[in-house]
């Protein structure tokens, strides 16, 4: 009963949590030129999000999150080509078969230990870039993935230039996943994936079905990294193998670093963060971005992280 009555607390939506979504939302009305990075913020968010659902609740190391990203954006992009311009349709889809590679390459990643599953995770990312750039009469190789027309968002919205539908349809995709995501690991099934991170073997022995939570947990990540990708085709027109590189993981993984890992948030804290200082960064110090961004990274573990995790306990309270 106790712990019944500590997951309801848990699910209450906070006023902080409130407010960040309005700000979010209203700022579609923000002025012309800045939908664009707000667009990479909000699809950074949900493939920051997606890699917290295994690492944060689950405690599954992974190099190769770009897998799924990659993944879903060709998927999306072919289908837009090949099938129908309807970009929700490409995006259902998307995510679909990303689930099911997802289901498919966790009968190898969820085996042996932290060690191994990084060379797996790494190892599946290589082999999906490599058979994309392969596949040159379909993806486009190294020249990417062109001649996309990407249909009305609902047939009544357009993708303009200044990315003002493209926010608006990722921020309302983030947002929607987010929601799910926050249901389910203020679940019971939530619950046990933190026992399963915390002890596996004692999860296990109270009855926990350790290897199938996993599994689940593994395919609806890859299902939000394919709608990441997705995202990020459908609203750029244009697919390369960028997608499927080993940075679009480490990206990710500091993203997911300076937020924090193990409460939703910290995939979409750190993408605005992330986001922000490379954009402030390379427009100001084009040739020393990413010293002052390791910097940063310094810092932050040095001395910023406990005040973060004493503002989080706050907010969850």
């Amino acid at each position: 009963m106790k712990a019944a009555e500590s997951l309801a607390r848990r699910a209450r939506w906070r006023w902080p949590e409130i407010v960040f979504w309005l700000v979010a939302f209203a700022a579609i009305a923000a002025p012309v030129g800045k939908h664009l990075i707000l667009n990479e913020i909000a699809i950074l968010a949900l493939f920051a999000l997606s890699l917290d659902l295994i690492l944060g609740y689950a405690g599954i190391i992974s190099l190769g999150h770009a897998a799924f990203f990659g993944f879903g954006a060709y998927a999306a992009g072919l289908i837009c080509k090949h099938v129908t311009p309807d970009p929700t349709i490409g995006l259902v889809l998307a995510m679909a078969l990303s689930a099911v590679l997802g289901l498919v390459t966790s009968l190898l990643v969820l085996r042996g230990s932290d060690l191994t599953r990084l060379m797996v995770t790494l190892g599946v990312a290589l082999v999906l870039h490599e058979i994309a750039n392969a596949l040159s009469q379909w993806t486009g190789g190294a020249d990417g993935l062109q001649g996309m027309a990407v249909g009305s968002l609902l047939g009544a919205f357009d993708f303009d230039l200044y990315g003002r539908t493209a926010y608006a349809y990722s921020l309302t995709i983030l947002f929607l996943l987010f929601v799910l995501a926050r249901r389910i690991v203020q679940s019971p099934f939530g619950a046990s994936l933190m026992a399963i991170r915390r002890n596996s073997l004692r999860a296990s022995a109270l009855g926990v079905p350790v290897h199938r939570r996993l599994i689940a947990v593994y395919a609806l990540a890859a299902a939000y990294a394919g709608a990441a990708g997705a995202l990020l085709a459908q609203t750029t027109a244009y697919v390369s193998l960028d997608v499927l590189e080993f940075n679009r993981s480490a990206d990710v993984l500091l993203t997911l670093i300076i937020g924090g890992t193990g409460w939703l948030y910290g995939g979409i804290v750190g993408a605005v963060v992330f986001k922000v200082l490379q954009d402030l960064l390379s427009s100001t110090a084009p040739q020393f971005w990413l010293f002052w961004m390791g910097l940063f990274l310094v810092v932050l573990a040095l001395v910023g992280r406990d005040r973060l995790r004493a503002l989080v306990a706050r907010v969850r309270l």
